[in-house]
């Protein structure tokens, strides 16, 4: 068993192809259990955020798992194979733990060190928790992604460039963000709304400048009535607009919900438009009318790592590395156990067995002899499995990479001379 990522993010794919693979919540579960579904594959979770899409699996055949979980993925996105291969990445086993660890810690999130990808990774586990796609070895994995993820934030300032794309947005928007008449606009009710609302709060704007709009009005109405901001129907958004400074659009919408006329029909005041969906909602054609500014994810995924935060960027990797060491060690630790358990097992059976032989066919042995050929059995089998359980550990935190023969010679800590030359008598027979 093994563990296989398959996935595409704003690193290996452009925004309209992530925006065709982008899955939402109830399209992330049903992906899961079609994954879980098909052959070789035991376990699954799916993260799905607006720069990745990424499916984890728990396989017994890795060409299999990686077909059919591809095949999959594909499909949802509605993508030819020569563009679905161009843009997918694959990990396996070691690298894809390595992988989830560093999407944790934010090394491989759009906006550099960004913590909000923590609750995404939460979120993928839970929801596969509570649709029973996930056992025991990808639990295990996802948890102590999360450690790791809380760590690096920790122990460094990965985070300050921004802490989620949310502030990274209103960090692009510049000055008109803290002006002492800026009215917002907020389009949506899901977890990115939330969050914006939250933020510019606690920034220190007035909430009685901040309005959000959803299409189901309880929903917007549940998620800021602790806040104080106020609250308009979706029908209503349009006078709304006209009368923002700043625009947040983070809906679930598939399509695009403001439009170039939609836009320019504004009195032509100048405002600023942040796009954070996937797909988008907004339409980049606006970026040419006069007085606009619009941010979207393509744009937020040009910042790029400062030189100030290098020391952090360095001290993350490093944990990340000796996270990745610790955690294969103890999973191959925990396949070797029991190997070793079975053949000291095999040992007492094999001892046990010839023993009854011994009394069966010389049965006048005395006592006393009895036992002194248990007792030299014993002592044989003994000294035979004591080097493989002594060096199965050194084995373990060995280096990679050896053989077959070569894991038999070091286990039994073979002399070299005699490996060599019984290689040499085999080559010649």
């Amino acid at each position: 068993m093994s563990v296989l990522v398959v996935g595409m993010s704003h690193k290996s794919a452009p925004l309209e192809v992530l925006e065709q693979v982008s899955l939402d919540t109830d399209a992330s579960v049903k992906l899961s259990h079609l994954v879980l579904e098909t052959p070789f594959v035991t376990e699954a979770v799916v993260i799905s955020s607006c720069n990745r899409v990424e499916i984890y699996v728990e396989a017994e055949r890795f060409h299999g798992a990686v077909e059919e979980v591809s095949r999959l993925l594909a499909e949802h996105a509605d993508l030819g194979r020569d563009e679905f291969v161009r843009h997918v990445y694959v990990h396996y086993d070691d690298a894809a733990v390595a992988h989830l660890f560093g999407v944790a810690a934010g090394m491989d999130s759009m906006i550099l060190g960004e913590s909000q990808v923590l609750g995404q990774v939460r979120d993928a586990l839970h929801s596969a928790q509570a649709e029973s796609t996930v056992g025991p070895a990808l639990n295990a994995l996802f948890q102590q992604a999360l450690r790791i993820g809380k760590r690096g934030h920790a122990e460094t300032g990965i985070d300050r460039l921004a802490p989620s794309i949310v502030t990274a947005g209103l960090a692009v928007a510049g000055d008109v963000i803290d002006a002492d008449d800026t009215k917002f606009l907020v389009a949506g009710a899901g977890k990115i709304a939330n969050l914006t609302v939250r933020t510019l709060v606690e920034r220190g704007v007035d909430p009685q400048r901040i309005t959000v709009a959803n299409r189901t009005f309880q929903r917007a109405y549940e998620l800021v009535a602790s806040l104080g901001v106020s609250v308009v129907r979706w029908e209503e958004m349009d006078a709304e607009l006209a009368a923002a400074d700043v625009l947040v659009s983070c809906t679930g919408s598939n399509t695009v919900v403001f439009d170039r006329p939609r836009i320019a029909a504004r009195s032509g005041r100048p405002i600023v438009l942040i796009d954070l969906a996937l797909p988008h909602n907004v339409d980049t054609s606006v970026r040419d009318l006069d007085g606009v500014t619009l941010i979207d994810l393509g744009v937020l995924s040009e910042l790029t790592e400062s030189a100030e935060l290098a020391a952090d960027v360095a001290q993350v990797r490093v944990i990340v590395e000796d996270e990745v060491r610790t955690f294969l060690a103890a999973k191959a630790a925990s396949h070797i156990t029991p190997t070793v358990v079975a053949l000291r097992t095999m040992a007492t059976d094999v001892v046990a067995a010839e023993v009854a032989r011994v009394e069966s066919r010389l049965g006048d042995l005395s006592a006393e002899d009895l036992a002194s050929v248990r007792q030299a059995l014993h002592r044989v089998a003994e000294k035979l499995i004591h080097t493989p359980t002594v060096r199965v550990q050194q084995l373990i935190d060995g280096p990679a990479g050896l053989t077959y023969a070569d894991a038999l010679a070091d286990l039994f800590a073979l002399d070299q001379a005699t490996v060599d030359a019984v290689t040499k008598v085999g080559g010649e027979s």
